[in-house]
């Protein structure tokens, strides 16, 4: 097995710099130790951070230490700091499994220890919340974990916050004492253990107080009266060690006094130059004219692959050569034992529709102008950004956003919306908001940004953006213009949120560069007039495209060319895909995007190459063989890539006999390898896709594998092995491919293992797509067939975007420094997609490099330059603005849990590439641990029992709950190692709404579907039935339930289900009579029918891809794969929802 070239970011073995994504910035790579970028500013929060830096092994992301590093440290009961020898460090307890279940005396939790009876059989613990899971270590131990620097303490403009004296209700206390402030990290000795909090279920279901005091938050125009300023959280590195929990009863709590401090100050730095650049940028001397590189109207003008200058970001190289090992600590607590009756848990109301991020009327938005006026506060007083969390938490009368009231989650049990999460709504004002993207195309984790890295540090939420830059879109505004409006500093493309200082100067807001107005874009062509360029369509339209003139393209646009490489071996022929693909290539030949000047080509392989010269003039397709594999050459190169139009008839003919043609063959071995390079060579002068259809694990010559899983081991509950690559040659193969802009997908059709992990490299670094049909057999597995068609039948008919690249822009002081996704890393920032298409997704991670406290907004801007399939050079560009906020209420109240999460699963996927899947759990699990932390130290000002969390992130430790138990993490359940890694590939590269659905089914129940609330969609009556939760306790055997899960879609029937629904839908007398293997509803000309067919085909309708349908009875062999599904109840090998929460609130309350 070859590792050649993973430790490395190159991936070559050779250092010529390939820094393939999800890549850290490799400037970072490119400083001596002890220097880099972005030294002086806060390290960013990073909730993936391994346990103990390490080389960087082999992995399809092969980047070791691939998030900056953090020296933003939790508390001792969060995680743990370098130890002097010999002394240990403190650990949370480990999570792999439950403890033992035994109801206590009392109806509630105890935090503290509690030895298991003897007699309890011990579960597997559950998923781990480890003493490292999210910081690496320092480079210098002895740094207060609080004390980032000098330098950055004092550009703080508001010092940090910490828990305030115990306010306790009355009422409240008198159920329960009030767990502790938890001054942790003051000098004084640690706390003792907090006491027994009681959960009845005669308590209320919400907060003592009401929501307006649990947290900083405050409506304009009331003013609190003044109160100390709370102590900032200072680690001191002199105090006392740690030492184990006491023994006996725990103490009684007394409330302590408020500290005592200076009041607080905010400053505010000198406003921006009016020259200054965005990062990445080139010279502002640079002329404006000068053409650009291969890089386009994306590149700076003058910048080329490598040169350009580098981008300032938070990576700090020196993690993972410097930092000193981790100590072991002592083993972990037991997590003690959960009530089997959660208490105050059932009767509860669902929770009110998600609003927006403030109350309709209220007035607490940011005023924002598009001139250059200065910012106007709210009338009635400051907003609630200029309020520190503690001012505003004493006024009672101060109206709550609905996104900030405080959620109980042990009380509040139907947390559930009725209708799928909506993405938040921005604190903007209404005029631009209603001019910002839509959140399908552009998202980010915080739809308010905080104004200090140390602010985001806080809140304990990961800072990034999530795109679907090539979305179809049913409107998209087109503009062909000489010229491309852009900054001369950043290269920003003009968009509605910049601002027009007079009708001859605009002002970037990114960099804030002031530029001139062409004169041109003077004249507007939607009205016709002239004078008035801030009603042009690009200032009109976060979502654009041009049609870019000639000096964006390095060379003619490339034409449309499609290659094809089949693998015709005995297994190929046995489960027969190609017929199926043959016939649909058939039927969708006219529909393959291009124009007069499109190619195709095909090759198959088994243990020979065999090319096939289709040009015009010949009778017949000729087969060339070429049996040198380990020589790879092409035998007639001139004849192999065919024009379509002209030698259509050619190809139709060799689809018609190509399943014929093997269908005898006893070759079983498998030259993938070799296939590929001759593919490489074929499409290396033009570029275009290559799509491989592969059946089995390569076998012979270069690229050949062994099958590496151990079927013993797929339930097991330790690490999972060989997630990364067992050799480098595909990657190696894919980079190649990428720099002759060439894009592989790959088509994964088998029934063995595949070792999917090194197959998905070509695709992976290519921007191609990997799909995956396991089991796949066109007699045997028919719902699999139907999949096939229906995505082959999309593919070969989408849009296509050739010789594609990306760049990402932000307003100055915020700095992108990690990507996700199916590309190639070009130069700092530059992603390079040979092919782009419509159903692939992306993600950033970002930092805050300086601070933006003289910002009201920032904005985000994706700019993708392509060649369409008809041989236009066009650009399309995205551009989002959001509020900046200094108050971590209002982080808070912008947190987008849905794009939280699917940042973390992203970022978890490395992890468990590059340290391990358990590393990646325990992060994970921390993620809701620490935030909820943070939410409950430093927002809430009444500390009270139960799990406290906003309404904002309810439904966040239900996703982590969700992701721990998903197919790519979970352990203890069977699991195939290649579908492992596909779902891995999934959540990487999906858009958001496709990949939530992966995470987090949805369940309806569907036996009694009305029209009563239902859509009108083409003149089709849409029925909206309630989503459920994910819970067995909502299953009915008097009903019909459909999951949708993404790529595949359940239908379980009750054993009770009425017969009218069985006849009506089904077309089955009875139960009994439902077939074992249904994957089809019939077409019934019943009302009942119809609704049901039209809600599934809706669904279907709404993603790029076509999910199956299993239709299961009680007796099916599919039940588990659809209990599994259950998130929210228990398994041999996982915690219930229930459980998993009192696990949080056990972390939390330490």
């Amino acid at each position: 097995m070859s590792t050649a070239g993973f430790n490395s970011q190159n991936g070559t073995g050779t250092g010529q710099t390939y820094a393939n994504g999800p890549s850290q910035n490799p400037v970072s790579l490119q400083q001596p130790p002890g220097g880099g970028y972005g030294m002086n500013h806060q390290p960013s929060y990073n909730p993936m951070q391994a346990k103990a830096p390490g080389p960087p092994g082999p992995g399809p992301y092969p980047f070791g230490q691939y998030q900056p590093v953090s020296s933003h440290q939790p508390g001792p009961q969060l995680s743990s700091y370098p130890a002097a020898p010999g002394q240990p460090l403190l650990s949370r307890p480990p999570m792999g499994g439950h403890p033992s279940y035994t109801p206590p005396q009392s109806a509630s939790p105890s935090p503290g220890p509690r030895l298991p009876p003897a007699q309890a059989t011990p579960l597997p613990p559950p998923p781990a919340a480890t003493s490292t899971s999210y910081y690496p270590n320092p480079p210098q131990p002895m740094a207060s974990a609080w004390q980032y620097n000098a330098a950055s303490a004092s550009s703080m403009s508001t010092p940090p916050r910490g828990p305030v004296a115990n306010h306790v209700n009355p009422a409240a206390s008198l159920a329960a004492p009030s767990p502790p402030s938890s001054a942790a990290y003051s000098s004084a000795p640690p706390p003792p253990p907090p006491p027994h909090m009681s959960h009845s279920p005669a308590q209320p279901s919400g907060p003592g107080l009401p929501p307006t005091s649990m947290h900083g938050y405050t409506q304009p125009g009331t003013a609190p009266p003044p109160m100390n300023p709370m102590v900032p959280n200072t680690y001191q590195p002199n105090r006392p060690a740690y030492g184990p929990p006491p023994a006996g009863p725990p103490p009684t709590m007394r409330p302590t006094p408020p500290p005592a401090g200076p009041p607080m100050t905010s400053g505010t730095p000198p406003p921006p130059k009016a020259d200054a650049q965005c990062w990445g940028a080139v010279n502002s001397a640079l002329p404006p004219a000068e053409p650009d590189f291969q890089e386009g109207d994306i590149e700076c003008p003058g910048d080329v692959a490598g040169n350009g200058p580098q981008a300032p970001n938070s990576y700090n190289h020196v993690d993972s050569r410097m930092a000193p090992p981790t100590q072991p600590g002592p083993p972990g607590r037991h997590l003690g034992h959960y009530p089997s009756l959660p208490p105050g848990y059932q009767n509860t109301s669902a929770p009110p529709a998600p609003s927006s991020f403030h109350p309709a009327g209220q007035a607490a938005t940011q005023p924002y102008t598009q001139g250059p006026q200065p910012y106007q506060q709210p009338p009635g007083g400051p907003g609630p950004a200029q309020l520190s969390s503690s001012l505003a938490a004493m006024s009672l009368q101060s109206s709550t956003p609905e996104a900030l009231r405080v959620v109980n989650l042990l009380q509040e049990r139907n947390l559930l919306p009725a209708n799928p999460v909506p993405a938040p709504t921005p604190c903007l004002t209404q005029d631009l908001q209603k001019l910002n993207c839509n959140p399908e195309v552009f998202r980010c984790t915080l739809t308010s940004i905080p104004q200090t890295q140390s602010l985001l540090n806080k809140a304990k939420l990961p800072l990034g953006l999530l795109l679907h830059p090539f979305k179809d879109l049913s409107q998209l505004p087109v503009v062909t213009s000489s010229t491309i409006v852009r900054c001369r500093s950043c290269r920003t493309y003009i968009n509605p949120f910049v601002s027009f200082l007079d009708q001859r100067r605009w002002k970037c807001n990114l960099c804030y560069r002031v530029n001139d107005v062409p004169e041109e874009f003077m004249y507007n062509p939607v009205s016709r007039s002239y004078g008035e360029p801030h009603k042009r369509p690009e200032v009109q339209n976060a979502t654009i495209e041009f049609i870019a003139p000639s000096e964006y393209m390095l060379r003619p646009p490339q034409p449309a060319v499609y290659l094809f490489v089949l693998d015709v071996s005995h297994n190929a022929v046995e489960t027969g895909y190609l017929s199926v693909f043959c016939q649909s290539l058939l039927d969708n030949i006219n529909a393959l995007p291009g124009d007069s000047r499109t190619k195709v080509g095909f090759i198959t392989f088994d243990s020979t190459i065999h090319f096939y010269n289709l040009q015009e003039g010949l009778s017949q397709p000729q087969m060339l063989i070429v049996s040198d594999i380990e020589d790879i050459f092409l035998p007639t190169p001139d004849s192999l890539l065919v024009n379509l139009n002209e030698s259509k008839e050619l190809v139709q003919d060799l689809l018609k006999s190509l399943p014929n043609l093997f269908e005898k063959t006893m070759e079983t071995q498998s030259a993938l390898g070799s296939a590929l390079q001759a593919a490489f060579k074929l499409l290396s002068p033009t570029g275009g896709r290559m799509s491989v259809f592969q059946t089995q694990l390569p076998n012979l010559g270069v690229g050949a594998l062994q099958s590496r899983e151990d079927p013993n081991q797929r339930a097991s509950v330790k690490d999972v092995q060989h997630l990364s690559p067992a050799t480098d040659f595909y990657k190696k193969l894919a980079l190649d491919c990428s720099g002759q802009q060439v894009a592989v997908d790959l088509f994964l059709l088998s029934s063995q293992y595949c070792d999917l992990a090194s197959l998905g490299c070509i695709s992976r670094y290519s921007a191609g797509t990997v799909y995956y049909y396991p089991s796949y057999h066109h007699q045997h597995n028919p719902d699999q067939v139907e999949r096939f068609q229906r995505d082959l039948k999309r593919y070969l008919t989408r849009k296509i975007g050739f010789e594609a690249v990306m760049r990402i822009r932000c307003t100055k002081g915020l700095s992108i420094h990690t990507f996700h996704g199916n590309f190639f890393v070009r130069s700092t920032d530059l992603l390079s997609l040979p092919n782009v298409n419509p159903d692939a997704g992306f993600a950033v991670q970002m930092s805050i490099e300086e601070n933006l406290d003289d910002m009201q907004v920032v904005s985000f801007q994706a700019a993708l330059l392509y060649t369409s399939s008809k041989g236009e050079r066009r650009i399309r560009v995205h551009t989002m603005c959001l509020p900046v906020v200094n108050s971590l209420s209002d982080v808070f109240a912008g947190a987008d849990v849905q794009a939280i999460t699917g940042l973390l699963a992203c970022m978890a996927v490395d992890r468990s590439v590059t340290a391990s899947l358990s590393d990646a759990r325990d992060a994970m699990t921390n993620a809701a641990i620490d935030s909820l932390t943070s939410y409950r130290q430093a927002v809430l000002t009444i500390q009270q029992p139960g799990l406290l969390a906003p309404a904002c992130l309810r439904l966040f430790p239900l996703y982590i709950l969700a992701l721990l138990k998903q197919k790519a993490f979970r352990t203890g359940t069977s699991t195939r190692l290649d579908d492992r890694v596909f779902a891995m590939y999934q959540l990487k590269y999906q858009p958001l709404v496709f990949s939530m659905l992966m995470i987090h089914p949805a369940l309806y129940r569907i036996d009694d579907l009305t029209d009563e609330g239902a859509l009108n969609v083409n003149d089709r009556t849409i029925p909206q039935p309630r989503v459920l939760q994910l819970s067995v306790e909502k299953l009915s055997r008097e009903g019909a339930f459909l999951m949708d899960a993404g790529i595949v879609m359940y239908l379980w029937i009750g054993r009770n289900c009425h017969p009218n629904f069985l006849s009506q839908v089904l077309g089955v007398p009875n139960y009994a009579a439902v077939p074992e293997k249904l994957h089809l509803l019939p077409e019934l000309d019943t009302a009942e029918s119809q609704r049901t067919r039209a809600f599934i085909s809706w669904l279907r309708d709404q993603r790029p891809f076509f999910p199956s349908l299993h239709i299961i009875r009680d007796e099916s062999q599919l039940k588990p794969h659809f209990m599994q599904n259950m998130i929210e109840d228990r398994t041999e090998s996982a915690l219930s929802y229930y459980e998993f929460l009192l696990h949080l609130q056990q972390q939390i309350s330490k």
